[in-house]
């Protein structure tokens, strides 16, 4: 190695292929292209968390709707058994057979003035 021999007179130094002129053209796209990503960066997780609300949202009436079914369906049943409670026949028959009751003779009625 030593004797080795170095030959520099065919030798040309690169020549700048527009380096000094490139370079800010390069800076400037590398900015614009990171502003862009990061506002899609952005518009993505916005989209993302106003999906998710959505769904939860969504979640949420279908609960709700679901519940208004129900107390409707309660509703209705207490209505049907306040209905049956009230029937002049079955109160006759307890006031009857559990109360020993019975209605009142021409002899039990005073009329007051």
């Amino acid at each position: 190695m030593a004797q080795a021999r170095t030959d520099y007179g065919k030798v040309v130094a690169p020549r700048p292929f527009g380096g000094v002129e490139a370079e800010p053209h390069r800076i400037d796209i590398f900015k614009y292209l990171m502003i862009c990503m990061i506002l899609f960066t952005v518009v993505s997780v916005f989209h993302v968390w106003s999906r998710c609300n959505l769904i939860d949202l969504n979640l949420r009436i279908s609960e709700a709707t679901r519940q208004m079914k129900d107390a409707e369906e309660e509703q209705k049943r207490l209505k049907l058994e306040i209905a049956s409670l009230k029937a002049p026949a079955r109160i006759e028959m307890i006031a009857k057979d559990e109360l020993d009751m019975a209605l009142p003779t021409e002899q039990q009625v005073v009329l007051v003035k």
